[in-house]
């Protein structure tokens, strides 16, 4: 898989407006966490899948008091020498631990102004799929004298991992799926949270640094949590870019690009970037929420007839996701 080609639009200095609540909605998760009929949130789901593949979400479930320990926790992190950070430097092979700047870099873009933490769901080395080294799986790069982050961090991921299970429900729906379709293939998922920091940065420059260069999340949703800095802007379908403010108590949801594989375009993912424009440090969490490894990617039924056959080919969830990490990221990359 390729990079979607980003033109020079893209490469802006002026700050973009805000996103209207038509734009960008923010949906009320409270009948799903109520057992009530979901049937009007699916639609509105399904809309803001249609028409910019993001949305917030309000009532969702995650305690607050979980959200602001793990924040507190990142800035602890990222407080502490760069030396100590580096002695949990991302491994080539589970892909967790600390990563420091100029290792994520978008085709065309500068390296990423950021720097991150990273662990997913933890498998210990004597998990058969460990052994069999499947991709991405493994166990997380804790540090042994930092039980705070730890705490906070797996408190946070595993919140997350609810709401994401919990948001499958709905997407199911909006497709007209049973509410366990996409439940199915979550015995051993793909998710991973990461812990970021960027440093405030001037305009972009000619040479397009960002703290993230436009791009498309790959799988299948991202569930974002960011600080009132803001900093996360996404470019409509008309090609106006428009800033994703924090909004109190909300999360961010924006679609991958496996969703196109699954609808045949009828859900798309959105080009979105980060420009911390604030002078002051900026922090986000993202948890980036997959199927396990080897869930069979394909159109569905719905979303495929002979006028509209299938545009991409039935792909395994890790193949995609694997294939797509490889392009951006320089693992082996030295630190300067």
């Amino acid at each position: 898989m390729s990079l979607t080609v980003i033109d020079a639009a893209s490469k802006v200095a002026t700050a973009p407006r805000a996103a209207t609540r038509d734009e960008l909605p923010v949906l009320d998760l409270g009948p799903l966490l109520r057992g009530e009929p979901i049937d009007a949130l699916a639609r509105q789901l399904r809309h803001a899948c249609e028409t910019i593949g993001f949305f917030y979400v309000s009532n969702h479930g995650v305690p607050q008091v979980v959200v602001d320990n793990v924040f507190a926790a990142t800035k602890r992190f990222f407080a502490l020498p760069e030396a100590e950070r580096l002695k949990i430097k991302l491994d080539d092979r589970f892909r967790r631990g600390f990563m420091p700047y100029g290792i994520n870099q978008h085709p065309g873009f500068a390296p990423d102004l950021k720097e991150s933490y990273e662990y997913a769901l933890d498998l210990p080395l004597t998990d058969p799929d460990v052994v069999a080294e499947l991709p991405l799986h493994g166990p997380n790069r804790w540090p042994a004298d930092m039980p705070w982050l730890r705490e906070a961090a797996e408190a946070y991921f595993n919140e997350t991992m609810a709401l994401g299970k919990r948001l499958l429900r709905v997407f199911a729906l909006s497709l007209e799926l049973d509410e366990g379709f996409f439940l199915q293939y979550m015995k051993k998922p793909m998710v991973q949270t990461r812990l970021f920091h960027y440093p405030p940065q001037p305009p972009v420059a000619r040479d397009a640094e960002f703290g993230v260069a436009p791009h498309s999340d790959y799988g299948m949703i991202t569930l974002l949590t960011q600080d009132p800095i803001g900093g996360l802007e996404l470019r409509k379908r008309d090609g106006e870019w428009v800033a994703a403010p924090w909004i109190e108590g909300t999360f961010v949801i924006n679609l991958g690009d496996m969703f196109k594989v699954w609808t045949n375009d009828v859900y798309v993912s959105n080009l979105h970037r980060v420009v911390n424009r604030s002078g002051r440090e900026r922090y986000s969490i993202p948890t980036f929420f997959n199927l396990d490894y080897n869930a069979p990617v394909a159109c569905l039924p719905k979303c495929q007839s002979p006028e509209r056959p299938a545009k991409y080919a039935p792909i395994k969830s890790g193949d995609y996701l694997v294939s797509r990490f490889k392009s951006v990221q320089k693992l082996g990359t030295p630190v300067n």
